[in-house]
């Protein structure tokens, strides 16, 4: 039987799932976003934490300069599941 999720793993997977809605919302401009700046849209304290596990997934691309916009695996994903908040 699989483990419950605990609550900390819950909280990091919507903080997550926020920020692929947020880069691919197309009525939420702009389309990439500085990594500081959703930090501060999504109310995030290290918002890093949240965005390197979707780069790592392949959902995230992250410039040299700190910027980072969604891949259209991303975009995909929410076309399959929509945004369900």
């Amino acid at each position: 039987m699989p483990a419950e999720p605990n609550e900390q793993t819950h909280h990091w997977d919507v903080m997550e799932r926020e920020a692929v809605y947020l880069l691919t919302d197309p009525d939420h401009h702009p389309a990439i976003w500085s990594v500081a700046d959703m930090g501060r849209e999504l109310e995030v304290r290290d918002p890093d934490a949240v965005v390197r596990p979707l780069v790592n997934a392949g959902l995230v691309n992250r410039t040299s300069d700190g910027y980072v916009f969604a891949t259209p695996a991303a975009f995909k994903m929410v076309a399959l599941v929509g945004q369900v908040v």
